[in-house]
């Protein structure tokens, strides 16, 4: 479970820094799709998609289910 937490955390602390970042420099959806390397969204997309992938992946390992 705690694992989770951290899961959890981490994703709410990347959505709060993706929004505080909207706020100060607008939204642009080149820098969301295709950051330049050392943008504050590089990467962001993919680490996302895969930590939530990993919580998915547990709630379903506990309820034996399948995706």
């Amino acid at each position: 479970m705690s694992d989770r937490n951290t899961l959890i955390k981490e994703l709410l602390d990347m959505q709060k820094k993706f929004i505080e970042e909207e706020h100060k420099n607008g939204f642009d959806a080149k820098n969301y799709f295709t950051p330049e390397a050392g943008h504050v969204l590089d990467g962001y997309r993919q680490t996302f998609n895969e930590k939530a992938m990993q919580l998915v992946d547990a709630a379903h390992a506990d309820k034996g289910s399948k995706r």
